[in-house]
């Protein structure tokens, strides 16, 4: 036993060594390590210095705000971004860092070809609204028509022949149980230059690329714009970055395209469904070899007595040089798509359009069209009368501008036509109480419409309800930034508010949360909140290519998602007063637009770059603080679930 003791004391001795001669190494690691992590932290927390704040003053009533800008002092600059982790924030600090090598952008070259569009606009728009003025006919029996040729009366069903390309108007849209239906045949492959992927080394960039699309197409809302894609049906045979078939379902609007469905022959959940169909029915994949039934498990069910389902496999609905008959049914939920009278894919309504928007249809890409067929299409259209949108009622008028200061200054932008999405945010979020008691005023910023039929009825809605800034100039896509500039004028000049936010009129806010997150934030540096979006780059070719001449650098910096976002009043003033003594430089891109002014004014002082993804870019999410993309109908659902204190979507299934 005492033998055994001396071993264990003898062994216990080593240990003790052992452990002495490491505690020096990992004293000496520890050491450099808080000495790192120290090091790392001290470089975050600065970003150089920065100017000081140039004052705005106003030389008197009615002249324009002139900038006085004063010596830069040195001082220590704040990191200024909130919402986004590590990485991103070290992205906007680095962006900061340089801001002293930039010249700012709104004095970088001349007179543009943007602004130049502009001033053809405004005149334009002059001559517009005078025809507007002297307008004496009824505008409640045409103002709807947005196209300006639909009849009152419209086919029942169409019948077109093939062509290369197809396109076909139909006048009062889609009905629940309206069908088209397309016979064609998928041409075979053929090579496509693809640039990424001989920059990724992957060959020359050659892809062999066999594709079609059908699309259900609505009426654009501005000059220069793409007709939004209700619904965007695109055949992938050959080409798809996933190398199999697919069957890819989008909707675009504004020219932002939506979340894909994409179905590539796995069935979905037998939950997740569209007027009871599947969203993607099941076929044959090469990549998945199905599990056959053994001996002894057929034995054994056919013993308990379960019986056996039959269940036949399909290959993928599309084949090259192939005729086929495809058919697209609306449903109440969605639309259907059927191959050959067999089901093969349903994409829900999510973007907010009713079936009559459905006014257009185009078949394109890689096919041989035979013939097209439109059958069970409605014959008026339910948009018809003004009366049917506008409701007349003192309920809904707007308060005047208030004498006294207020907190939060709303611009609305919104097209010419869009009487029933205004009319939707009178009866909804424009009945928050901060906006009935006067502390938050919204108004909408509308320009002209070429129709002067469209512009009378928009001047006799405007002297109806009081809260529609009408801007005299042509609408057009590329001209939406002067909608953006005028906010910021209105809400210098006509209003003394803390805070301005720009929406769209296809966005829901709520405002009570949105009201409660700006007060969060420190009152005395500039503030700009929203879905941030950091190094986009600009498209340097196709049909919205940006040229270097309008923006010169590799990456966008960063900016707001346009659907909704919020500037505090001193960049606001800053923006006008460089619109006014022509220092201010315009961007076909609106959102983008206003993310190069902040960057400008940030070179002189420190902005606050709050990012939230509450602010939803895409549709709705749960507890959202904005929801964009939302029809008038879903307005309305929004508002009863917030009136019964849900935070919850709207969007169809």
């Amino acid at each position: 036993m005492k033998r055994a003791r001396s071993s264990e004391v003898f062994l216990g001795a080593g240990r003790l060594r052992a452990r002495r001669r490491l505690a020096p190494l990992l004293a000496a690691a520890a050491f450099a390590y808080l000495l790192f992590v120290s090091v790392k932290l001290a470089g975050f927390g600065s970003a150089g210095p920065a100017a000081a704040v140039g004052r705005l003053a106003a030389a008197g009533a009615g002249e324009p705000l002139r900038r006085r800008v004063e010596q830069p002092a040195p001082r220590a600059r704040a990191a200024a971004v909130s919402g986004y982790g590590r990485i991103t924030g070290e992205i906007l600090r680095r962006r900061e860092a340089g801001e002293g090598r930039r010249r700012r952008w709104g004095q970088l070259g001349n007179f543009t070809e943007l602004e130049r569009a502009a001033a053809e606009a405004w005149a334009l728009g002059a001559r517009a609204w005078e025809a507007a003025s002297a307008f004496t006919g009824d505008v409640d029996s045409i103002a709807s028509l947005d196209a300006g040729e639909g009849p009152a009366e419209c086919p029942g069903s169409l019948a077109l022949g093939g062509g290369e390309t197809t396109v076909a108007f139909l006048p009062c849209g889609l009905a629940a149980g309206s069908a088209v239906t397309v016979v064609g045949t998928a041409r075979a492959a053929r090579p496509e230059y693809v640039e990424a992927l001989e920059r990724s080394g992957a060959g020359n960039g050659t892809v062999m690329v066999a594709q079609f699309a059908v699309e259900l197409r609505g009426v654009r809302a501005a000059d220069g714009e793409e007709p939004p894609r209700i619904l965007h049906l695109n055949p992938r045979l050959r080409g798809d970055w996933s190398g199999r078939p697919v069957l890819e379902m989008n909707t675009c609007f504004r020219m932002q395209w939506g979340r894909a469905q994409r179905c590539d022959g796995t069935p979905s959940r037998d939950d997740d469904q569209v007027d009871g169909f599947r969203k993607c029915e099941k076929w044959q994949r090469q990549d998945i070899v199905e599990s056959k039934e053994t001996r002894t498990s057929s034995w054994f069910n056919r013993f308990i007595g379960r019986a056996k389902k039959p269940e036949m496999t399909w290959p993928f609905p599309f084949s090259e040089g192939n005729m086929f008959v495809l058919t697209i049914q609306a449903g109440v939920e969605g639309y259907h798509i059927n191959m050959g009278g067999r089901h093969v894919a349903s994409f829900p309504h999510r973007m907010g359009f009713a079936l009559e928007d459905a006014t257009g249809l185009a078949v394109t890409g890689g096919i041989d069209v035979h013939s097209v067929y439109a059958t069970a299409l409605p014959r008026s259209h339910p948009s018809f009368s003004l009366q049917q949108v506008l409701e007349m009622s003192e309920r809904w008028k707007a308060r005047p501008v208030p004498e006294e200061p207020i907190q939060l200054f709303i611009g609305i932008l919104s097209a010419t036509n869009h009487f029933a999405e205004r009319m939707a945010i009178r009866k909804t979020w424009m009945q928050f109480p901060a906006i009935q008691l006067g502390s938050v005023v919204a108004r909408f910023f509308v320009a002209l419409s070429h129709r002067k039929e469209i512009n009378a009825a928009l001047k006799k809605e405007a002297e109806y309800f009081g809260d529609i800034v009408i801007l005299p100039f042509i609408d057009r896509y590329e001209l939406v930034v002067l909608k953006t500039v005028a906010i910021c004028q209105y809400g210098v000049q006509n209003v003394t508010a803390d805070y301005i936010m720009k929406c769209d009129d296809d966005t829901f806010v709520r405002l009570d949360i949105v009201l409660q997150q700006i007060t969060t934030y420190n009152r005395t540096l500039p503030l700009y909140l929203g879905n941030l979006n950091l190094l986009h780059r600009p498209l340097r070719s196709g049909k919205w290519a940006v040229t270097y001449e309008e923006w010169p650098e590799a990456v966008y910096p960063p900016y707001a998602n346009g659907p909704g976002y919020v500037l505090s009043i001193d960049i606001a003033r800053d923006i006008a007063s460089r619109h006014a003594n022509h220092s201010l430089r315009l961007f076909k891109m609106e959102d983008v637009s206003m993310g190069m002014w902040v960057e400008d004014y940030n070179a002189t002082a420190p902005v606050q770059y709050v990012h939230s993804w509450r602010f939803c870019q895409f549709g709705c999410v749960d507890y959202y603080f904005t929801a964009h993309y939302q029809s008038p109908r879903q307005m309305l659902c929004l508002w009863d679930k917030l009136s019964a204190g849900q935070a919850r979507c709207c969007n169809y299934r």
